[in-house]
């Protein structure tokens, strides 16, 4: 019985023990930190090994085959301890990857993976047989391989997720966008994390697609000096294509084969340039997998957008409360403030990624009227805002960074969550800031 060892007991590590049982390895998972309980209960039942507070490397060492969680850095020592062995260390999508057949359709991006995986699978859930969304939005992508068996799976994959591949290789790849972040993770070299994105065409063949993003200059540099094998196709709003899906006269145009005219933007439920091009790469996906045209139109009539992106969650004495939690950067919260009217509360902060902040002035200094901190340190944001914006506050907990806004709101104002940073030091995670803003919001 091949012996296989997980690190991290997240989603990915969870969904990738479930699926290492099922397939009859020897499993023993490793976690640095507490494991919740519910998991220890299935672990037990599936007679999973299992420690926590610690990796004790000579047990880990006994494996022939090691599943790293994406946010285990490569750098950390006991990945380092196990590449000196020369163990395999691969990722939860790798591990995944190797025990389905399916087709699959990848989408990676500093922003707009979410939406985009969420849009190309209400496009196709009615209209392919056996459809499933999974990845990086917290769906684990190896148990839901463990669980059902989808003859197609949208996913939405990370950097993180790629650094660990070795075969993974989507039929059609979507990179939506490459701008600075997890610079951290990437020895503050934007070229490291561009290659890292691009990986999700590495192992690519002429058969298969990659669906790219032609207005941004260092995404389309880098695929010059990079050529993948797969056949590559550009989306742009800002110039017609001879080949490609572009926008023309406020209308989307599919131009592979022939013209093909899908719908007007106006016609879209979610709006902003980010959800035009969004729904452009999605219905782009949805016409190389034969969906009609007639189809596309009416599914993208009525998608809605994802939790967390741009969600109007209430008006209250005609002030709007917009949660866009899952804006963690500097690009994703540049979109939020160019989407939304003047006259802004921006609530603002959190994990700092090395954010230049001076990117946003323009639009901070042209819409918002007051900004709300809220992390444990705020002083980058301070001292960029604070010769454009009079009012800045400082907060620590969500429940009083509401509070202020809706004591300093006045009519027709907006209230936006749109952090620009990772919700580590105060939150479990996005999806846990922007819950407690909405439940704050709805307490008021």
């Amino acid at each position: 019985m091949q012996k296989i060892a997980i690190l991290g007991s997240g989603e990915s590590g969870f969904g990738a023990a479930i699926l290492a049982s099922k397939k009859n390895y020897k499993v023993f998972l490793s976690d640095s930190q507490n494991i919740s309980q519910p998991k220890i209960d299935c672990f037990k039942n599936l007679n999973i090994e299992y420690e926590e507070n610690q990796h004790s490397f000579k047990k880990i060492a006994k494996a022939s085959l090691i599943v790293k969680s994406p946010g285990i850095p490569d750098d950390a020592q006991i990945v380092k301890q196990l590449n000196k062995r020369q163990i395999p260390v691969i990722s939860e999508i790798e591990f995944a990857f190797q025990h389905t057949k399916a087709n699959i359709i990848g989408i990676t991006g500093s922003n707009g993976k979410t939406t985009v995986a969420h849009m190309v699978y209400h496009l196709l859930k009615d209209e392919l047989e056996d459809v499933d969304l999974a990845g990086n939005m917290g769906l684990s992508f190896a148990k839901t391989v463990a669980e059902k068996k989808a003859k197609h799976y949208v996913l939405e994959v990370s950097s993180f997720q790629l650094d660990g591949i070795q075969k993974f290789k989507p039929h059609i790849a979507i990179i939506t966008s490459i701008t600075p972040d997890h610079l951290d993770r990437y020895q503050n070299n934007f070229d490291l994390y561009t290659a890292s994105k691009f990986r999700i065409a590495e192992n690519q063949l002429n058969t298969d697609f990659l669906i790219y993003n032609a207005d941004e200059e260092h995404l389309c540099n880098w695929l010059k000096k990079h050529p993948v094998k797969s056949t590559c196709i550009p989306i742009s709003t800002e110039k017609e294509l001879k080949f490609g899906t572009y926008l023309k006269d406020n209308k989307i145009i599919i131009n592979l084969n022939k013209k093909l005219h899908i719908m007007p933007i106006s016609a879209l439920e979610v709006k902003g340039k980010h959800n035009t091009k969004n729904a452009m790469a999605a219905s782009t996906v949805a016409h190389l997998l034969k969906i009609r045209k007639e189809t596309i139109r009416e599914k993208l009539e009525t998608f809605h957008g994802v939790e967390h992106r741009l969600e109007h969650v209430l008006k209250i004495n005609k002030v709007n409360y917009i949660n866009d939690s899952k804006a963690t950067n500097i690009n994703a919260t540049f979109y939020a403030l160019d989407s939304v009217g003047s006259d802004l509360i921006w609530i603002v902060g959190g994990v700092d990624k090395g954010n230049v902040y001076e990117d946003l002035l323009p639009l901070v200094n042209e819409k918002v009227k007051a900004i709300i901190c809220l992390g444990l340190d705020n002083k980058k944001i301070i001292n960029a805002f604070k010769s454009c914006v009079e009012d800045i506050y400082e907060t620590q907990s969500m429940q009083e960074c509401v509070k202020i806004a809706y004591h300093i709101a006045q009519e027709d104002d907006t209230v936006l969550l749109s952090p620009a940073c990772a919700s580590f030091d105060l939150f479990d995670n996005y999806e846990d800031r922007g819950r407690q803003f909405k439940e704050a919001v709805h307490n008021l």
